[in-house]
């Protein structure tokens, strides 16, 4: 009963990291495939909203097993304002590390303008929606509560974070960075929720730092049309 419960932990914490993953790339290989004129006028960039509504879909399936999210979150008010610090400390390193020396490669990212220039209303919500709620929840799932612990112990929900080597630690402030095309900004974006995860052993603070970096990040690309960070 042990090993089952454990492995049901560990998909769930997965299969929606997994999900989100696989649409990417099946995006990614649509819009290279499809000609210019078909994709522009199937509006390829509806396919997030679908890969969000599948991530939702799947935390809400497995929400039962997500113990350390369970309501209502409890934590001291000082650590509450240590996480939103990190998230616009992360923003801040993030933006500014948008440079040919720390990052592997471009990214287009997604453009929510019309051809007219106007703001294409329900792709931007979409896009910020699930930037700024569903992959903070998502991610530290997967990469906070599961790899970090699980490097350690393969019954990872018996560990507590504050027990987490420094192997562990860096091999997933590592893999989180390799997520992304900015490496250097990644890598101290998962050293960062890696801390507070371990230091405050509550997986809500560093969902709330995430979410406050994307949330921010979100905002400073619709205010400067930088979409490369979409």
């Amino acid at each position: 009963m042990a090993i089952k419960h454990i492995s049901s932990a560990a998909n769930a914490r997965a299969i929606p990291f997994i999900v989100f993953i696989v649409f990417m790339a099946l995006e990614n290989a649509l819009s290279g495939a499809t000609p210019p004129a078909i994709a522009q006028q199937l509006d390829l960039r509806w396919l997030y909203a679908l890969r969000v509504s599948l991530v939702v879909a799947t935390l809400a399936y497995f929400w039962r097993h997500y113990i350390e999210l369970k309501l209502p979150a409890q934590a001291p008010l000082s650590q509450w304002m240590a996480a939103i610090a990190v998230g616009v400390g992360v923003f801040i390193l993030w933006i500014n590390l948008d440079q040919p020396w720390a990052r592997m490669g471009e990214s287009q990212g997604i453009n929510p303008l019309q051809p007219d220039g106007s703001l294409n209303i329900g792709i931007a919500v979409f896009r910020l929606a699930g930037l700024a709620l569903v992959v903070p929840v998502m991610e530290e799932l997967f990469w906070r509560s599961f790899i970090l612990r699980w490097v350690d112990h393969k019954n990872f929900m018996q560990l507590p974070p504050e027990k987490v080597s420094a192997k562990a630690f860096w091999l997933t402030a590592i893999l989180f960075a390799s997520e992304h095309n900015l490496l250097l900004a990644g890598l101290l974006a998962g050293c960062a929720y890696n801390l507070l995860y371990m230091r405050t052993r509550s997986l809500w603070l560093p969902v709330c730092a995430h979410a406050t970096t994307n949330g921010l990040l979100g905002a400073w690309m619709l205010y400067t049309q930088n979409w490369q960070f979409w």
